[in-house]
């Protein structure tokens, strides 16, 4: 997939509730959060403590992820799915509210 930025994200390309894992990842690289951060300690900092204050915020916890799952070379456990799934409802939540700061 190619880059959405914050401001063009629309409800229809964030996927479903119950979305498997090669939607998510394929979705969480809509986003550069290395870029947007502009270094990966900052962006893993932002993952790792699980921050979600803002839709750019989730989108990096998600964006983390998948990098984080891609290196282990396996797809993530279900208590990772959970998590994955909550920040893509949560997104979902900030784009339909307008909130895409």
């Amino acid at each position: 997939m190619d880059a959405i930025p914050n401001g063009t994200l629309k409800s229809e390309d964030i996927p479903g509730p119950g979305a498997e894992w090669p939607d998510l990842a394929a979705f969480a690289l809509t986003f550069d959060g290395y870029g947007v951060w502009e270094s990966f300690e900052r962006c893993a900092e932002i993952a790792n403590e699980r921050r979600g204050e803002t839709l750019t915020e989730l989108r990096t916890c998600l964006f983390f992820e998948q990098r984080r799952w891609r290196h282990f070379g396996e797809d993530p456990d279900e208590e990772t799915m959970d998590y994955l799934r909550n920040l893509v409802e949560r997104i979902r939540e900030r784009v339909v509210s307008g909130n895409v700061v």
